[in-house]
């Protein structure tokens, strides 16, 4: 049921009450995170976590949960009998995927288990939903965006850094993008790669299946997300990976785009997040958007070079090689236009790109081991 909200520190209303929140994924960056955040606010909410623990690092943030005093419980997404005997929730948060756009095609993983993992571990917790009437906020992507017309957007080098042709007269913007980003409207249309497509599947099937049995569905297409403690690994987020290695002085390289570095993408914190999701769990108002984009947008973009030339200047000098050598499904500019969620939501990131950036240099000073960590096995 719909909850009576207040407005909280930060301009977004809240439910009133504390509220039963299920977080899947809980020992993933963004759903501890998002933990970590409700807790720090104060809310008040009872966190109840899964998670497989299959990540390197996952096992960390499990100890540091249980601490703040989060229980966090075993399960695989992919076993509806793992999801037997949870508590009644009042609402659920789908922070758990394989995040790599090249899953199933980089040699490493499998099609088979990104498909597992990330559709049919969103079906059985809307199963879980369906039971209880509780709400669902799935936390999708922006590479749920058509790739054939990102990769010819026309486009033009300003800072070092692509950015959306203006011009009408050298060739117009498809339908859906502008200088502000990328914008709900835009298509979803194949290809969008294996990963994106397990994403557009989830939120078909989530919509369906809120329409079907009568609960509220929230889905939240998520720019790059970047944070201290985002395990070091360029398939969870090229900020931090790339910030990290800097600082351990390991190889980089651009690829693609000529080796230009180039290409730009937004930048948002998790912990933005967790206000829009708690004003989403305590709402079932039909009037209000089931999709929205929710990234850093403009204002938070950079590209590769930029990013080398702040950690430059932050930190030292570092080489970085470049391969003209193009990679599946790389796009030369995905910025997010969240202004349906600033205008239906009143939600907006708090946390400028500096600010992250110099979040993750903190942890990784902190923690010298926690990029070899997260990288095991």
């Amino acid at each position: 049921p719909a909850r009576h909200l207040r407005p909280d520190r930060r301009g977004l209303a809240r439910p009133v009450e504390p509220v039963r929140i299920l977080i899947a994924g809980a020992c993933g960056f963004v759903g501890s995170t998002l933990a970590r955040t409700w807790i720090e606010s104060g809310a008040g909410h009872t966190l109840i976590g899964i998670d497989s623990l299959a990540r390197p690092g996952s096992e960390v943030n499990r100890l540091a949960l249980r601490d703040l005093g989060v229980e966090v419980r075993h399960a695989d997404l992919r076993l509806a009998s793992d999801l037997e005997g949870l508590p009644d929730v009042d609402g659920v948060v789908d922070a758990a995927a394989s995040p790599s756009v090249l899953g199933g095609v980089d040699g490493c993983t499998s099609s088979r288990q990104l498909v597992e993992h990330n559709l049919l571990g969103t079906v059985n917790l809307l199963e879980v939903c369906r039971r209880r009437r509780a709400p669902f906020v799935l936390l999708s992507t922006s590479r749920v965006y058509s790739i054939r017309p990102l990769a010819s957007l026309p486009t033009r080098v300003r800072n070092g850094a692509f950015e959306p042709e203006t011009d009408a007269a050298v060739a117009p913007l498809p339908r859906g993008v502008s200088p502000e980003g990328i914008a709900e409207s835009f298509s979803t249309a194949p290809p969008v790669s294996l990963y994106g497509s397990t994403k557009v599947a989830s939120e078909q099937l989530a919509l369906e299946y809120g329409e079907t049995y009568g609960f509220p569905i929230w889905i939240d297409r998520c720019g790059v997300l970047a944070g201290g403690g985002q395990f070091g690994r360029p398939d969870q987020g090229i900020f931090a990976y790339w910030v990290s290695s800097w600082l351990r002085r390991r190889p980089l390289e651009y690829i693609g785009f000529d080796g230009s570095g180039h290409q730009v993408r937004d930048c948002l914190h998790p912990a933005d997040l967790a206000p829009l999701i708690e004003r989403q769990l305590g709402s079932s108002d039909p009037s209000m958007p089931r999709v929205v984009n929710v990234g850093g947008g403009r204002a938070s973009a950079v590209s590769l070079r930029q990013l080398s030339e702040w950690c430059r200047e932050r930190l030292f000098d570092h080489e970085v090689a470049a391969s003209t050598q193009p990679r599946p499904f790389d796009l030369p500019w995905i910025v997010l236009d969240a202004s349906l969620a600033a205008k239906a939501w009143g939600w907006s990131p708090r946390r400028t790109t500096r600010e992250i950036l110099e979040e993750i240099v903190r942890h990784a000073e902190a923690h010298p081991r926690w990029q070899e960590l997260s990288e095991a096995g």
